[in-house]
């Protein structure tokens, strides 16, 4: 065989890098035309807009009620009502992702520290397990065994999530509030002139802009130093701002009022952005991450057993397997034979055959009738010749009885001699007659109880699997309501909304606190989160509200408490009757 001499090999590993280069630029230059076609694309039909898809039903703004049926909703008041329900749903989105986040790292926070510390070692990857360990015995080694080297670094791990999250919220709470309130304090204006009170709109949404920015964009400066937040976040919030028009006097133009509506998309886009970037770097666990341990085991238990039925298989030479399935395959089919299938069809044959049971339950009846009749022409006949007189032909058997018994007790006395010549042998015969009837008479009886009671037996037969099909029927059944989420239909689910409406009670209690102390800024933050958990209350009572016919007062009772100027004792009264009134919020016991 030949071997390729050097210079080949080099000529040949300079052309994979020619090739490799050129594919390279090729796919750059692709890649940056693409993203320059779709972004002139998108100025032309109104920058960073949302897709045409449907809406998540959220909180409604604070607009008038008639402001939907009049002909303005084609015009500037119909676009308002997009931009804002737009905002408001991004804002509550991701507001609901900051909170899922912070309410682990909070559980974790208010945990054991034997809790914290097994999350820092063993729910946080293979890598962080392994880095975590050798430092813990670095420490160890080098200062020590002290639980200071354990709770330091998960003290800071946590607060530190705990504290960028909390900004986070905060400041995304408190633009909510504003931008409710200010919709609120226009809502009539953008009805009766929508030209001129949706440029004020707009200028306002930007201001709000601005204060958001300033009060999020250092985020990436708080990291400290021996952060244990993964990469780089300093990337600052930077915010396109509203050019200098006239806004006092003139009118602003289709042109300018679409141009100021594509900038607050751009905006909203950028502030999506920047608020999944560092949430991402703040963010829970993955689930495989936290419960990586459980799955590895799993692993190793099913590679395990694996082995074990490659071993007991004709793969290696054994019967085990195939004898194995077949037994369970015929144990199988015997259980559902015996216990389904036979069942059943003695279910079946006793509801539609009853008429032919019948008649060949009279043919037993006619039986026993011919044995009696026997019997009483016997004790009849055995009477007149024992008395010598004739009896009439009704006579009852009771009454001929007591003469044969009476004659055999008579021939008893030489059973020999009557035996042989006598009526004794008669005597027995008859008493053998009666025997037969009484047995026949016994056995009638019988068959019809056990007759009535065939379907009692079947239905018995059949109770091993009708009991099996029910446990299965009820794993998947709690399979199906497993989700614990407030949208959910089990009891969980209940729970989980009648929590919802504890919180609301909660805020807006610590609201008006603040709202007391003149704390305006703590305030409103308070009314943003206020507002946040009416929309997931929102959220997850409306399908049930529906199937009820509760949805329109139930959902007037949550806008009138998202209305910051209602009083907080009508508020806290309100709540007490969605807790008592509404169906989707009883408890299970109560609906039972």
């Amino acid at each position: 065989m030949e071997v390729p001499s050097q210079t080949e090999a080099e000529t040949e590993t300079d052309s994979n890098g020619v090739k490799t280069l050129i594919s390279f630029y090729s796919n750059f230059v692709l890649n940056r035309l693409t993203s320059l076609f779709f972004s002139s694309k998108a100025k032309m039909s109104g920058l960073y807009r949302r897709p045409s898809r449907k809406r998540r039903a959220f909180l409604p703004l604070p607009l008038p009620s008639y402001s939907l049926d009049s002909s303005l909703i084609i015009t500037e008041a119909s676009r308002a009502y997009d931009v804002l329900g737009d905002i408001m749903e991004h804002i509550f989105l991701n507001l609901h992702n900051i909170q899922k986040n912070l309410q682990f790292w909070q559980s974790i926070a208010e945990g054991s520290s034997a809790r914290k510390v097994y999350f820092m070692l063993c729910e946080r990857g293979p890598k962080a397990f392994l880095n975590g360990t050798a430092q813990l015995l670095r420490d160890c080694v080098a200062e020590g065994f002290s639980t200071q080297h354990l709770f330091r670094p998960v003290a800071a791990h946590i607060s530190e999530r705990i504290a960028v999250l909390n900004t986070l919220k905060c400041s995304l709470a408190t633009f909510l509030a504003q931008l409710y309130m200010e919709v609120e304090k226009c809502g009539d204006e953008l009805v009766k002139d929508p030209e001129k009170s949706l440029s004020s709109l707009l200028v306002t949404i930007n201001d709000l802009f601005s204060k958001l920015e300033a009060s999020i964009g250092h985020l990436h400066a708080m990291r400290q130093s021996d952060s244990s937040v993964d990469g780089s976040y300093s990337f600052p919030l930077l915010l396109e701002k509203l050019p200098e028009v006239n806004q006092e006097g003139s009118q602003w133009t289709d042109c300018e009022i679409r141009d100021c509506i594509n900038l607050v998309y751009q905006n909203l886009h950028k502030l999506d952005e920047y608020i999944s970037k560092v949430v991402v770097k703040h963010q829970k666990p993955r689930k495989m991450t936290l419960y990586w341990i459980h799955y590895t085991c799993g692993a190793i238990g099913i590679s395990a057993c694996s082995i074990w039925l490659v071993r007991h298989s004709s793969l290696m030479g054994s019967p085990d397997l195939e004898n194995w399935i077949r037994e369970a395959k015929d144990s199988t089919l015997g259980f559902f034979s015996d216990h389904v299938e036979q069942p059943l069809l003695s279910i079946r044959d006793e509801l539609f055959e009853t008429f032919r049971k019948r008649h060949k339950g009279m043919m037993d009846l006619e039986e026993v009738q011919l044995t009696s009749n026997s019997l009483h022409r016997m004790l009849l006949a055995f009477s007149e010749h024992t008395k010598g007189q004739k009896f009439p032909v009704n006579a009852s058997d009771q009454e001929l009885l007591e003469i044969v018994m009476s004659r055999y007790e008579k021939e008893l006395m030489h059973p020999i001699q009557n035996l042989l010549s006598g009526e004794l042998a008669r005597a027995l015969l008859i008493q053998v007659q009666k025997l037969k009837l009484d047995i026949e008479t016994a056995m009638l009886e019988l068959n019809q109880i056990l007759r009535a009671n065939e379907i009692n037996f079947a239905i018995l037969a059949a109770l091993p699997a009708f009991f099996l099909s029910l446990f299965l029927l009820m794993l998947v059944r709690a399979w199906f309501k497993q989700d614990s989420r407030a949208e959910g239909r089990g009891r969980v689910a209940r729970i989980q909304r009648r929590l919802l409406i504890v919180e609301v009670e909660k805020r807006i209690i610590q609201y008006q606190t603040y709202v007391d102390q003149g704390l305006e800024k703590d305030a409103q933050c308070m009314l943003g989160l206020v507002l946040y958990t009416l929309d997931r209350l929102f959220h997850s009572v409306e399908r049930h509200a529906k199937a009820t016919g509760e949805w329109q007062c139930l959902k007037q009772d949550i806008i009138d408490l998202a209305k910051p100027g209602l009083e907080t004792s009508y508020k806290l009264k309100v709540t007490s009757r969605m807790e008592r009134m509404y169906d989707c919020l009883l408890p299970s016991i109560r609906r039972q």
